[in-house]
């Protein structure tokens, strides 16, 4: 079942300092969330690099990047330190967003989305390829003008 067209899910997470993050914080702004399995595994540390290579396309874009995984706040932490990631991780243990966006399949599933202004799912990516995914997204903002 599609999200597209839909309100994306609300959520409050905390990043990997403890600080609270509501997606609903980010109304006005384009936000793309991508779930990802583990912290420190090699798909998922390429995705983060290509994410973070590309970090500055986002910005430019004013695009709000955000990663969530079930890991804790201290392995996100972990995670941002030793890749020097910037954009912001957020820790779901409980996995009550995992689930929300059926993100949460047994060995954890790629997914991401991307959310505009009005807080709309316009894009979602259910296939993934970690070491292009950010530079597809990145290509679909432009071609489509979302």
């Amino acid at each position: 079942m599609t999200l597209v067209g839909k309100k994306a899910k609300d959520f409050t997470l905390p990043d990997h300092t403890g600080k609270i993050h509501a997606l609903s914080d980010y109304l006005g702004k384009f936000v793309v969330i991508y779930f990802y399995p583990k912290d420190n595994t090699p798909g998922c540390t390429v995705e983060a690099e290509q994410f973070r290579n590309s970090y500055n396309s986002f910005a430019d874009k004013n695009i709000i990047v955000i990663g969530i995984s079930g890991d804790s706040t201290e392995s996100h932490a972990r995670f941002i330190e030793k890749y020097s990631l910037p954009f912001i991780l957020l820790s779901d243990t409980k996995k009550t967003t995992l689930e929300k966006y059926s993100a949460n399949e047994t060995g954890g599933k790629r997914k991401t989305y991307l959310i505009n202004k009005k807080g709309i799912i316009v894009k979602e990516y259910l296939k993934v390829t970690p070491k292009t995914h950010a530079k597809e997204i990145l290509s679909d903002i432009e071609e489509k003008n979302f």
